[in-house]
């Protein structure tokens, strides 16, 4: 009784509770401990229990095993006989593949045999799973085909963090391809956060991409944001013979190529944000042959900085995109450019579709 009262004790606690034996069998994990690794067994070793992705065969037995520190801080707090506190990098399995976390381990000597660990910082733990899951949802939001319209498109998105800002989006009204590429400002959580609002609000069934991006803006004042707070858009629908576009704060121009060879296009419109009372876009049309190839890019793609600070630029878009034949050669020609031009971290996302016309 006095076991079972205890256990329902620990159960409660908000710090991630465990204890082993000599061998690194696990006695017993609460609640806490189980949240922190949902893909972890009920009982059984310490590989097991925290789901760890090393565990081929089994705890300590496999050769990613290796200089493992959940085992070792376990191992030296029995040896010592003394409190251990380490840093643990940790390869585990989740719903949506393997990903590693870091958390501090503090293991006690407890008696009978047995050692306690309490992850000390479990609330960080927590949210870098978290995360995670709101990295693997905002994939989710990206486009899912290859053909719009009749259209076939190529895209990618290169978050600099794990949650992006950048949103491109690809989609069929009335039988034409429509796309459309959005910026918001800030980056990581509140940025993707963002990002959704757009997905969510930006309205897919009006023809107009002035229309589409006037019904975001009204619905973006909604939200009373401050000034901070703002979103780019460039917006196309792409007809028989023609494209039809509109831009909201977008300073990267649209680009087209064609047998005489890169066009720019341009159309300045305010941002997507709270800063006017009233805000007009426009729609503006440019004719277009078979064969020609059209992009959206967001800033993350010019503003790309190589080794010395210089820039990518609008130029070496134009460039990548003069030698490139389909939409889909031009976006693994730009991925490859754009990681020999940066060997650095990123500092902003990175987006671009292509459409073959």
């Amino acid at each position: 009784m006095t076991e079972k009262y205890l256990r329902r004790m620990l159960d409660g606690v908000k710090v991630a509770v465990i204890a082993a034996d000599q061998n690194l069998r696990a006695a017993y994990a609460n609640g806490a401990f189980r949240t922190l690794f949902p893909m972890g067994g009920a009982r059984g070793s310490l590989g097991k229990l925290t789901g760890c992705a090393e565990c081929k065969k089994g705890c300590m037995e496999s050769a990613g095993c290796r200089g493992c520190a959940l085992a070792e801080a376990f191992e030296d707090a029995f040896l010592a006989n003394a409190e251990i506190s380490r840093r643990i990098y940790q390869r585990v399995k989740s719903d949506d593949g393997e990903h590693e976390v870091t958390y501090t381990l503090t293991v006690t000597p407890i008696g009978g045999g047995l050692c306690m660990g309490t992850v000390d910082d479990a609330f960080e733990l927590e949210m870098a799973r978290e995360l995670k899951s709101a990295k693997s949802i905002q994939q989710r939001l990206l486009p899912a085909g290859k053909w719009a319209g009749g259209k076939r498109y190529s895209y990618m998105y290169v978050p600099c963090r794990d949650i992006g800002g950048d949103l491109p989006d690809v989609y069929t009204v009335d039988g034409k391809a429509c796309g459309m590429i959005a910026d918001v400002s800030g980056k990581g959580v509140a940025a993707g956060m963002l990002s959704a609002f757009v997905k969510a609000a930006y309205d897919k069934n009006t023809l107009s991409p002035a229309r589409a991006i006037t019904n975001l803006n009204e619905k973006f004042r909604e939200l009373n944001l401050d000034e901070r707070n703002y979103v780019t858009v460039a917006a196309v629908r792409i007809d028989e013979d023609s494209i039809t576009y509109s831009m909201a704060g977008h300073n990267v121009p649209i680009l087209l190529k064609t047998e005489g060879g890169v066009t720019r296009i341009m159309l300045n419109s305010p941002p997507v944000s709270n800063w006017f009372e009233r805000t007009n876009y426009f729609d503006d049309a440019i004719p277009y042959k078979k064969g020609d190839i059209l992009v959206l890019l967001t800033d993350g793609v010019t503003e790309c900085r190589g080794s010395h600070g210089e820039m990518f630029g609008v130029d070496g878009a134009i460039k990548t995109l003069s030698y490139s034949k389909t939409a889909e050669d031009f976006i693994k020609n730009l991925e490859a450019a754009l990681k020999n031009f940066s060997p650095k971290p990123l500092n902003d996302d990175i987006t671009a579709v292509a459409f073959d016309l």
